[in-house]
């Protein structure tokens, strides 16, 4: 099965569709966190991810907004309530069976206490065999990689609404695995945001 993969969207809605349109048909979207950018709500991201069916998980950007902190945040005007707890009411990790292949997805680490940026060349990803599972996907760095860490696949899409890394000119990018035979596919993407001209 084809898996389309976005993560750390940061409130990108022209970004998140974008991603979506370029990755094409997929039997299953994944959401690794960070929909949302720090105390700010976006309905159109949210929306988009609950009327696709995403597996979504909550992120930093997440705990902050429903947290004691993002108190004023979630009070102002304009946030739709029913998105908010739909988007309050995910996990900050799942497992999915998907194609007979078993997925974790995190939005940093697989092990506690969570948070870390385990960047492309950290020592930290063979970690990530630890898992018990075929894949783990997680996001948190904007860093796209693609790591086999022992038995299973490691997979970070990047960022699909706040690119940082250097290694791909600085673009958005996107995701998709094909569980079937563990291909990865990166797809990157100008920010359509930003004025390229």
């Amino acid at each position: 099965m084809r898996v389309g993969i976005v993560s750390d969207i940061h409130c990108n809605a022209a970004g998140l569709a974008r991603g979506l349109a370029l990755m094409g048909d997929v039997g299953e979207l994944i959401c690794l966190g960070d929909s949302i950018y720090e105390y700010r709500f976006s309905n159109e991201v949210v929306r988009l991810l609950r009327e696709r069916g995403a597996q979504v998980i909550v992120g930093n950007h997440e705990e902050y907004f429903f947290g004691p902190q993002g108190a004023r945040a979630r009070a102002r005007d304009g946030i739709d309530p029913a998105l908010a707890a739909w988007l309050a009411g995910q996990p900050h990790r799942r497992a999915l069976t998907i194609g007979g292949k078993r997925l974790l997805l995190v939005h940093s680490t697989p092990w506690e206490p969570r948070g870390t940026y385990v960047f492309p060349a950290s020592p930290l990803l063979d970690r990530f065999a630890e898992a018990d599972a075929d894949f783990v996907l997680y996001g948190h760095t904007h860093h796209q990689l693609v790591h086999r860490a022992g038995r299973l696949l490691v997979i970070n899409p990047g960022s699909t609404g706040d690119a940082r890394d250097p290694r791909n000119g600085g673009q958005l990018s996107c995701a998709v695995l094909d569980t079937a035979s563990d291909a990865v596919e990166m797809i990157d993407f100008p920010d359509p945001q930003r004025d390229y001209e």
